[in-house]
C-alpha cells in the first residue's frame, strides 16, 4: 500500500512540474495575462478537466510560478552572500546574484518584479517568499553592523514617517540593525532591481550598453551609501 502511495505521489509531483514547465513556456511566449489552464492542459496531454486536479485556476498556478521564481532567484543570492567573509564581498555577490538569475530567467523576472498581471491579486502565500532577497541583503548589513563595521555617510535625518519603516524593516531581521541603516539597504534594494529590469527591458540600448560597468560601479556605489567597509 505504501508503495502504492508512493508511487502515485511520484506521478502526481511530475505532472505538477509538467504543468509549471508548460506554464513557463507559455509565459515566455506570450505573456502572463495570456496564460491559460485550457492551453497547459492541451500542451501537456491533459484532456481539459484534467489539469484542475492540480490546479483549481490559472490564479492557483500563477502563485505557484511566482513562489518558485521567488525562491530560485533568493536560493542563489542566499548561496551568495554566504560564500564570502567581507561585507562588501558578499553584498557585490548578491547583486551579482540577482543580475545573472534575471537574465537567466526573464520572463520568470518579469512575473515577479514587472507589471502587475491583470486580474491577479497575489496571496499572501507569496510574501514570505518575496522577502527572501532583501532579508538576505539585510543579514550582510546587520552582520556588518554587529561587528562594528559600518561607516555611513553623514546625509539628511529621516523623516519620521520613513524612520517608522525603517524601523519596522529592521525588525524583520530580528532587530538590532539602525532604522537608518535598513532604510539605505531600501534604497539600495529598489535601486538594484530597477537596474536590473532597465538592462532586461532594453531601456539601456544605446547608452550603457553593455550594463556591466554601469552595474558594478553602481553596486558599490550602493555599498558606499549603506556604509559597508
Amino acid at each position: 500500500m505504501g508503495e502504492r502511495v508512493g508511487a502515485r505521489e511520484r506521478i502526481r509531483r511530475q505532472m505538477v512540474a509538467e504543468i509549471k514547465r508548460e506554464a513557463r513556456r507559455q509565459l515566455a511566449e506570450s505573456g502572463a495575462q495570456s496564460l491559460s489552464l485550457r492551453a497547459v492542459a492541451r500542451e501537456t496531454g491533459l484532456v481539459s478537466s484534467g489539469v484542475y486536479r492540480y490546479f483549481a485556476s490559472r490564479d492557483e498556478l500563477l502563485t505557484a510560478l511566482i513562489i518558485d521564481a521567488y525562491g530560485a532567484v533568493a536560493e542563489r543570492v542566499e548561496e551568495a552572500v554566504g560564500a564570502r567573509a567581507a561585507p562588501r564581498e558578499r553584498w557585490r555577490a548578491g547583486c551579482a546574484a540577482v543580475r545573472a538569475w534575471s537574465r537567466a530567467n526573464p520572463h520568470e523576472y518579469a512575473l515577479i518584479y514587472g507589471s502587475p498581471v491583470p486580474g491577479y491579486a497575489a496571496p499572501a502565500d507569496t510574501v514570505d517568499a518575496a522577502a527572501r532577497v532583501p532579508l538576505a541583503l539585510l543579514s550582510v548589513v546587520r552582520a556588518a553592523h554587529e561587528a562594528g563595521e559600518l561607516r555611513p555617510p553623514d546625509v539628511r535625518a529621516l523623516p519620521p514617517e520613513l524612520a517608522a519603516q525603517g524601523r519596522a524593516v529592521a525588525e524583520l531581521t530580528g532587530g538590532g540593525l539602525p532604522e537608518d541603516a535598513a532604510v539605505r539597504v531600501g534604497i539600495a534594494w529598489t535601486q538594484l532591481f530597477g537596474m536590473v529590469g532597465f538592462e532586461l527591458f532594453g531601456h539601456l540600448v544605446g547608452s550603457f550598453d553593455p550594463a556591466d560597468a554601469l552595474f558594478d560601479h553602481a553596486v558599490d556605489l550602493m555599498a558606499d551609501l549603506i556604509g559597508l567597509p
